[in-house]
């Protein structure tokens, strides 16, 4: 009879879980599909290997290798802990229910009273990382607390549900299941029909809690469970950081860029999601560190708290289930007279979710993005909404709008006559510097863009190179007063239009001048000539200047036997670094000159901070908080180095300002790659 019941409340109850899930879980996919269509690549060999190394390598958990080692006891824990969860299940409807493999089932029972041991300590340590050691970036609300408790109680009913059956049936795990005999033992004595009466009771305290935790899931942020490996799988495999493009000649488009959530892409939609709300991103923000409103792990959480509210307002009108079924990511199930708030009243994404101060805060150095361990890609949504503000709504801050002003009408950011793009090479008899125009065959156009023309302090960097190429018997040309500038800055600000205009300009004068080589000083302009340009039909190989500068110096073209006497505290620029995975060549070229000695901040490599030039940031007045190249420069100082050393104009514009901040100028010398090899050659 009990069995029976057992049965019959079980169906119910598990039945009436499963349901609330799939409807739950079907609602997001719902939600998600509300997005446009992505048209992915169909690139299946590249997403295997990214899924694989991401998803059972959780590769990029293991940043940090405290909290990676946690997460990985708990992935493959709970994969392990899935068998026997079934057999415990079994168990409560067949007495002493074993799976039929013979003496393999002590080994079975023994890895998973280890994997259940591992999975507690796991979760302990996960409580004191957030409640005790308190991690900054972690959240300390009631829903992590809850989590904790589940994940808790999971484990400790296993093992008591596993010791009652002991006694239960008279006997023992022995040491094949030396946990739960050690608590069996704790109640020796005790008669078998009060065990077995216990055994039930933890029994349905471990079945209730899964069913609990199952419905849980979907709608908290440990849907990444779910629509993390479906994220990391679906998304783009463009190069990293490339954006999408708009179509101007398409008549039917109304709008430009994101106003609406539902203007996002589908798989940028999964993203949300997806999210752990671990705070990984949001730690390395150079934005959110130094005291701005924007937070990369807010930022997603608010869109996806948006798309939920505004896809249960939408979907609610079409009567496809019972509201119940659109539960809140708070973590409520609201009843029917809770009723969303229809789409007409939905707050705007632009001003009410997301306001226009957190959009225009990002440096666009992708660091959220690089140590998000779901495949997030915060920058490029940010950029979609400043395309809406810039193209759609005309809405830009001051400064921007006098910095497409300036390069729509002399291709520079000053206002500067586009005619004196050529005056930076006057003045410096020991170097050649030959146009286009002026030479028939050359092997590199040196692309020396608006820094290195009319910047003064960048046009050292300019002439240190041409000095290298000059010395290592390069031929090469510069396009003059016919160059434009490369449009890098105007898209990432939000001016599609701009860009494509200047790029398309571009590209006519290489094809102009059979241009099959270019090299640029700047690392912006090396990463939209090198992966954004082809899209408009940009054929040429693409270098930044580090890169030839090592390439001449193992060809042995370039020899730099001149001592530097330097202690150098280098910076990664994030255009170089992170968006093209240049690390090594900069460090090698440095360690190659006699008397140098290269320092390594804090936050180098793949976590190093961003100047603060990025995303526009360079023509605009940081007005929250503390400036990002105040901090940068501040983590370089600690090491009381004789030089910061950078490859850059834009990050060696920010840390010169930085140092005169400090009133370091006269202490601390900011100097380029090149300009440190031209003293060496």
């Amino acid at each position: 009879m009990l069995s029976f019941l057992n049965i019959v409340v079980f169906l119910a109850i598990t039945g009436y879980a499963t349901y609330l899930f799939v409807q739950i879980v079907y609602s997001r996919i719902v939600f998600i599909k509300l997005g446009k269509k992505a048209n992915l690549k169909k690139d299946a060999a590249i997403r295997v290997n990214e899924f694989l190394t991401q998803v059972f390598g959780q590769t990029k958990l293991l940043k940090d290798p405290k909290s990676g080692v946690m997460h990985i006891i708990m992935f493959y824990g709970f994969i392990i802990l899935q068998f026997g969860a079934i057999e415990l299940i079994i168990k409560g409807f067949v007495k002493g229910f074993e799976y039929p493999i013979g003496e393999a089932h002590k080994f079975f029972s023994l890895s998973q009273e280890i994997t259940t041991f591992l999975v507690l300590l796991a979760v302990g340590y996960a409580y004191y990382r957030r409640y005790i050691e308190k991690v900054q970036r972690l959240k300390r609300g009631f829903k992590s607390g809850l989590v904790i408790i589940f994940l808790t109680t999971l484990m400790l009913s296993i093992f008591f549900t596993l010791a009652f059956e002991h006694l239960w049936l008279e006997g023992s795990g022995g040491s094949y299941a030396p946990i739960s005999s050690l608590i069996a033992s704790l109640f020796a004595g005790m008669r078998p029909e009060i065990a077995g009466a216990l055994f039930y009771l933890f029994w349905w305290v471990h079945l209730l809690t899964l069913l609990a935790f199952m419905v849980y899931v979907p709608q908290s942020k440990h849907a990444h469970v779910l629509f993390a490996p479906v994220n990391i799988m679906l998304r783009d495999t463009k190069p990293v950081g490339k954006l999408t493009s708009f179509d101007f000649e398409d008549e039917e488009q109304e709008t430009y860029g994101v106003g609406k959530i539902e203007d996002f892409r589908q798989n940028q939609l999964i993203d949300l999601y997806a999210c752990v709300e671990c705070g990984r991103c949001t730690s390395m923000c150079p934005a959110s560190g130094t005291g701005k409103t924007l937070s990369p792990m807010d930022l997603i959480v608010k869109m996806r708290d948006h798309l939920t509210e505004k896809g249960s307002a939408i979907t609610s009108r079409t009567a496809w289930m019972p509201s119940f079924a659109f539960a809140q990511a708070k973590g409520s199930f609201p009843m029917h007279d809770e009723v969303a708030v229809t789409t007409e009243q939905a707050p705007a994404l632009i001003g009410d979710v997301i306001t226009e101060e957190e959009l225009w805060a990002c440096t666009t150095c992708r660091n959220c993005e690089d140590q998000c361990p779901v495949a997030n890609e915060h920058v490029e949504k940010i950029i979609d909404m400043r395309r809406y503000l810039v193209l759609t709504e005309g809405s830009m801050p001051q400064e921007a709008s006098r910095y497409f002003q300036n390069i729509e009408r002399q291709s520079n950011p000053w206002g500067i006559n586009r005619k004196e793009r050529l005056k930076w090479r006057e003045g410096r008899e020991d170097i050649q510097v030959p146009t286009v125009s002026e030479i028939e065959e050359f092997e590199y156009l040196f692309f020396v863009g608006s820094m290195g023309s009319f910047d003064l302090r960048s046009q050292k960097i300019a002439q240190a190179f041409v000095k290298i190429m000059n010395t290592a018997g390069i031929s090469f040309a510069v396009l003059g007063n016919e160059e434009r500038n490369s449009g890098d800055t105007a898209r990432r600000m939000g001016n599609e239009f701009l860009f494509q205009q200047l790029c398309q300009e571009n590209i006519a004068n290489f094809q102009a001048y059979g241009v099959k080589k270019i090299v640029t000083i700047c690392p912006h302009t090396y990463n939209t000539f090198k992966h954004e340009y082809p899209e408009f039909g940009l054929e040429a190989a693409v270098y930044h200047h580090t890169e030839l500068i090592w390439k001449w110096m193992q060809e042995g073209r370039i020899k730099p036997t001149k001592e530097v006497e330097e202690s150098i505290a280098y910076h990664d620029s994030c255009y170089i670094g992170r968006y093209n995975d240049i690390y090594d060549i900069p460090r090698q070229i440095l360690t190659q000159i006699p008397g140098v000695q290269v320092l390594e901040m804090a936050r180098n490599k793949q976590d190093a901070m961003c100047c603060g030039a990025g995303g526009g940031m360079m023509w605009m007045e940081e007005t929250q908080g503390k400036r990002v190249n105040i901090e940068r420069t501040e983590q370089a100082l600690r090491l009381n180095p004789t030089t910061i050393g950078s490859n850059c104009p834009y990050c060696l514009t920010m840390m010169s300002d930085g140092t005169k901040a400090r009133e370091m100028e006269h202490l601390v010398k900011t100097l380029d790659i090149a300009e440190i090899v031209e003293k060496a050659i």
